[in-house]
């Protein structure tokens, strides 16, 4: 009990200061742009070397990325003139300090010359990125280095990660082992794996423990010649070795870039005379480069989600739009006129209010619209709910249908518009959400076979860690990223996803985007199911939405020039298959995908037998359902 009351009254020796480092606060309104300054520390204690941030600004700090750099402007919601006799209303923001063991490091990645940090830890998290403001990272990086050595990624320059063969040399001169010529690196150890090397030395240290009078370096020869001696197994029932199966062969990824916004004049340019809508293409084109204005958003989005039909004019839209309110009012006045005594008796109903009432009490309540209690607005998200089950009985609701309601009610405002836009979604993505979950069942297994095809080396790593069922994506795409961006950028988001261009299932590039923009890291930190289940779920917030969104496009359009594309991939980018016949899609496992033409395909490639067992192992499960749903909760 008293080293534990020392260890938080010690205050520690400094060893390196950085003032002007920048955390966004996560606790903070999704949807603006609030930091907090303070400074960066090195301090050394009696138990260890730490990683600390304190906060130094009350207020919070609106940032903005430069080529240079970062730079920043002053503190938001601040009078323009104080001496006017304004009320300073900038909201006054507490962000709790940051500390780190140095040894719970295992990587750091920089970004934007060198200005943004991220720091990666051995469970897979990952810490708000560090911004600096004045000067950039180095000389705190120098600083580290002092004290923990770091080797740069072969595969991402950006990329440094900890040196684990330092940890383990330090580990074995402290062990003061008897070896001849004190060497250990005589037997070959560090020619090996890191996991091999570990290996051999955990079971010297068995041997060691439990025997008396042991050779030392009998032992280590002992184990590392077992090491070096091809393992004969049995065949395993459910594979089969493959040779020589056509290699995917991927031309260079092209160049694409994003376009401005869908603004007024354009938007006006897409009606005809009459009110309708003309060029319907086009305009989801330019939707799809660039997003939408924010002031035309109310009216785009009925558009998008079919609650404006494009084929009727301006006094025929308002005829519809008059049915659809009252189409409304009756099918809520069915739900809220029912008696207690009625409700009793209807199992079904009160279980979906019940879930509603727990979903709608905790959905973006950090957000202003929805914030407090007895808000308004949570009674509307209520309601529109509630409807949608007395509109959808055979669906009803879903935990996680909340989420795509929010940001539409945010936006719309109006309850009865709110709602038809919401139904207009769910038509989109309502096999998300089937009791059967064959929906993204089958998109998660959609998402394994491009992967397999666009990186095999991430596909055969996450397959060796247990991770290419992929539930570390299942909440992006049951809820299309909603808790992933802030409220601005899922909204720019959506409609671009809306659009159903380049093809229908864009959104799974998306994933494709994110996950190779942070392979390097599960790949050099070599992270585990947890690890990597864990990391990707710290991503939220931190993920650049226009570099993603280029990513992903760039993606799609390299594979769809690659020649000789199975079927299921065909499939998948909404091209008609070579081969229709083969109507079970089995062909998604009989071939062994390679990155670009200078990559070597592998000589055997281990695949399911069946499309069967691939579709059992990609099953989600309910836990994980509950589970992925709940991390924001």
């Amino acid at each position: 009990m008293n080293s534990e009351m020392e260890e938080l009254t010690e205050e520690g020796e400094v060893q390196y200061s950085h003032h002007g480092v920048i955390i966004r606060d996560l606790n903070q309104n999704r949807d603006d742009d609030s930091y907090c300054s303070g400074t960066l520390y090195l301090k050394k204690y009696t138990y260890g070397m730490f990683i600390e941030w304190i906060q130094t600004e009350e207020k919070p700090l609106s940032v903005v990325s430069q080529d240079q750099g970062w730079a920043m402007v002053t503190p938001v919601n601040e009078p323009q003139n104080p001496t006017d006799g304004a009320r300073d209303v900038s909201p006054t923001v507490k962000k709790r300090p940051v500390k780190i063991d140095i040894m719970d490091l295992k990587s750091y990645k920089m970004k934007s010359n060198s200005h943004e940090l991220i720091l990666t830890l051995k469970d897979g998290s990952r810490p708000s990125p560090l911004l600096f403001q004045n000067d950039n990272a180095d000389k705190f990086i120098t600083a580290l280095r002092g004290y923990i050595c770091f080797d740069r990624s072969d595969r991402e320059t950006n990329l440094f990660c900890a040196n684990s063969v330092q940890k383990l040399n330090k580990s074995f001169s402290e062990l003061n082992l008897p070896l001849d010529d004190g060497s250990i690196s005589r037997w070959g150890i560090f020619g090996h794996s890191y996991e091999k090397t570990m290996t051999v030395f955990s079971k010297v240290a068995n041997t060691v423990l439990h025997q008396s009078n042991v050779l030392y370096p009998e032992i280590i020869n002992q184990y590392l010649q077992t090491d070096r001696t091809p393992a004969v197994t049995a065949p395993d029932e459910e594979y089969e070795v493959i040779h020589s199966r056509p290699i995917v062969v991927l031309p260079p990824r092209p160049v694409v870039k994003r376009g401005p916004p869908l603004n007024t004049e354009e938007w006006t340019r897409h009606f005809d005379d009459s009110g309708k809508i003309i060029n319907l293409p086009d305009l989801k084109e330019k939707i799809f480069r660039g997003g939408i204005r924010d002031n035309l958003r109310y009216d785009v989005w009925k558009v998008l989600l079919d609650y404006m039909p494009c084929d009727k004019k301006a006094e025929e839209w308002q005829t519809i739009r008059k049915q659809k309110l009252e189409e409304y009012a009756c099918m809520k006045l069915q739900w809220s006129s029912l008696t207690p005594g009625q409700e009793s008796r209807f199992f079904q109903f009160h279980k979906k209010k019940s879930i509603i009432e727990k979903d709608v009490d905790r959905t973006d309540r950090t957000i202003p619209y929805f914030e407090g209690n007895d808000n308004p607005n949570l009674k509307i998200m209520y309601n529109i709910l509630m409807t949608y089950v007395m509109y959808n009985f055979d669906l009803g609701y879903v935990q996680g249908m909340s989420d795509l309601l929010s940001p539409i009610l945010y936006l719309m405002e109006k309850e009865e518009d709110a709602f038809w836009c919401f139904v207009g979604f769910m038509n989109k993505v309502s096999n998300n959400f089937a009791k059967d979950q064959m929906g993204i069942s089958q998109q998660l297994k959609n998402l394994n076979i491009l992967i397999r095809i666009i990186d095999p080396e991430l596909g055969e790593y996450l397959e060796k860690n247990e991770s290419d069922n992929l539930f570390f994506c299942f909440r992006w795409l049951l809820i299309l990223f909603k808790r992933e961006f802030s409220y601005q950028d899922i909204m720019t988001l959506w409609e671009v996803l809306w659009t159903d261009l380049p093809g229908p299932n864009f959104h799974l590039f998306i994933c494709l985007a994110i996950l190779e923009s942070e392979r390097d890291t599960l790949i050099c930190n070599q992270y585990g199911f947890n690890e990597i289940l864990k990391h990707i779920n710290d991503l939220s917030l931190h993920i650049h939405l226009e570099d993603t969104l280029t990513k992903a496009e760039a993606i799609y359009l390299q594979l769809s020039a690659a020649e000789d594309l199975p079927d299921c991939a065909r499939i998948i980018l909404g091209k008609p298959p070579l081969h229709p016949e083969n109507e079970d899609g089995s062909d998604e496992e009989l071939f062994s995908p390679a990155l670009d033409s200078q990559r070597t395909a592998p000589s055997e490639v281990r695949v399911p037998t069946t499309a069967a067992t691939s579709a059992r192992a990609l099953e989600p499960s309910e836990s994980m359902y509950e589970c992925s749903m709940s991390f924001q909760f």
